[in-house]
């Protein structure tokens, strides 16, 4: 029972991330937004400024005037532009910022509801935290798995029937990736 609801998720996912033109209720969705940047922000000389640049205040303007969310993933400076970049499952954003007049531009990237549980699935922008989530699911899955086919070699009436039906199993799932995977 432990692992029933990771077998669950994975398996709606599975279906999900294999037929995406049945889930077409949600599609992306993007936001493009302008402002302007304070320039003191852009060309400081403030304890914690990198190349000039007070970057957890120009994050947190980010995040606060427009709700960007996600991990900040990148955050590059040259002299005359910051590109500031954020991520999270279903979820991407992107921002441009002129260092001489502080003007930008932000642009937001929402996938919906699939495009999130699609990306829990692969693991993908989730952090460390659901990493150890997917790890621990495969582990429970697995022992699931090892627990059944050990069950069956104590089982003597089911043993022969149940592991030719392993057997089967494997070799069909085998055949069809040799013969139907590019």
């Amino acid at each position: 029972m432990l692992g029933l609801a990771a077998v669950l998720f994975f398996s709606v996912t599975g279906i999900t991330l294999n037929h995406p033109d049945w889930f077409v209720g949600e599609m992306e969705r993007r936001i493009e937004d302008e402002g302007r940047i304070p320039t003191e922000l852009l060309r400081s000389d403030a304890p914690g400024a990198v190349d000039g640049v007070s970057k957890l205040e120009v994050v947190e303007l980010l995040r606060r005037d427009h709700g960007v969310g996600g991990a900040l993933v990148e955050f590059d400076i040259d002299d005359y532009e910051c590109m500031v970049a954020f991520k999270g499952p279903g979820y991407s954003a992107d921002a441009f910022i002129e260092r001489e007049d502080g003007r930008y531009t932000l642009s937001q990237n929402l996938q919906g509801f699939i495009g999130v549980i699609n990306d829990l699935h692969k693991g993908r922008d989730a952090g460390p935290v659901w990493s150890v989530v997917i790890d621990v699911s495969a582990v429970v899955l697995t022992l699931i798995s090892l627990s059944g086919l050990i069950l069956i070699f104590y089982l003597k009436l089911r043993r022969g029937p149940g592991l030719a039906v392993a057997i089967a199993g494997t070799a069909l799932v085998s055949l069809l990736y040799w013969f139907g995977s590019p």
